[in-house]
């Protein structure tokens, strides 16, 4: 066993952000990705094993070249909507990889692992803010896919001794403060990067889907928390497990809500650009407010979020939008 980390989905958004803070933090890394929708360039130049974790041999090979103390898994497909159109692939991509990923970290001994989760296990939020202690009853195959493994992970901790920390992300937003990292989805879902796409002129309009909430200004609120910031608890976790430190489960946000409305404010605060807007129907499923109770991080790891003003996460993310614009034909 080396001190490597192995992160699974390395090259990814979330990952590539991991990456880069666990080499700061003077850790030897490793990267494992399929690069469906990570990228190559992302990794900043630490080793990359190109591969898919549901295949057995791949994993065998990997696990057997790296040796890790530790591995951190990112590597999931995150649509909410072609989960429900195409289900199967979320269970084989999240489920069945993920198990294919665990039997072999117990073949090779490696006994420490790390969780990329979500806040859809909860599902319809029965109160907010939401802890850890809120019912798990996810409404689409993407949430029931991470809570499948959440308690797959519980087994494996019963039955064979292999801890796991799950961080249950809210709205995963912002960029590398440094400029080298930020959101590179296709097709992108996620409101901040929308939003600047409309101000940098790469799309005409954002739209808002349902003004009619019950919420201040009628659009819908979610807790938005910057990459960094989770890259931070994914640290501070992987040190607990290293240091012999038992399983968790942790919700990461930053304990407030901001409206659709006022996302978009902030993107023209921050750019001086304007953002067009177009109101459509609601989606289906689309809560009216989704707020973190993080305290339970804070207080087992010490986390405190650094970058938690919504300017702040537009700002790195208007950044990287910038140059990913410049960069285009």
């Amino acid at each position: 066993m080396s001190d490597s980390i192995l992160v699974v989905g390395g090259a990814g958004y979330i990952g590539a952000h991991m990456v880069k803070r666990l080499r700061r933090a003077g850790f030897p890394v490793a990267v494992a990705d399929d690069l469906s929708s990570g990228h190559r360039e992302a990794v900043l130049g630490a080793p990359l094993h190109v591969g898919d974790i549901g295949d057995a041999t791949f994993v065998d090979r990997l696990l057997a070249d790296v040796r890790p103390a530790a591995v951190m898994h990112f590597a999931s497909c995150i649509q909410v909507g072609e989960s429900v159109v195409d289900p199967a692939k979320y269970y084989r991509n999240n489920v069945a990889a993920t198990q294919v990923l665990l039997d072999g970290m117990r073949a090779h001994g490696v006994s420490r692992f790390l969780f990329s989760s979500t806040a859809a296990i909860f599902g319809d939020p029965r109160y907010v803010p939401i802890d850890e202690a809120h019912p798990k009853a996810p409404i689409n195959p993407y949430g029931r896919s991470k809570w499948f493994v959440e308690q797959m992970l519980e087994d494996y901790d019963r039955a064979y001794g292999l801890r796991s920390v799950c961080l249950r992300y809210f709205n995963a937003a912002g960029a590398d403060p440094e400029g080298e990292l930020g959101e590179c989805h296709e097709p992108e879902t996620h409101l901040v990067p929308l939003v600047l796409q409309v101000a940098s002129g790469r799309r005409p309009h954002i739209t808002v889907y349902g003004e009619d909430y019950a919420t201040p200004d009628g659009t819908c609120i979610r807790d938005y928390i910057h990459v960094d910031d989770l890259a931070e608890a994914h640290l501070l976790a992987l040190r607990q497990l290293l240091e012999g430190g038992a399983s968790a489960r942790f919700n990461l946000g930053n304990g407030s809500g901001y409206s659709v409305r006022e996302v978009i404010e902030a993107v023209r605060r921050v750019t001086g650009h304007p953002v067009p807007v177009v109101v459509g129907a609601r989606r289906e499923g689309d809560p009216p407010v989704l707020v973190a109770d993080a305290r339970a991080a804070r207080l087992a790891l010490g986390w405190q979020p650094r970058h938690a003003d919504l300017d702040t996460i537009v700002a790195h993310a208007w950044a990287w939008e910038r140059r990913r614009a410049a960069a285009l034909p």
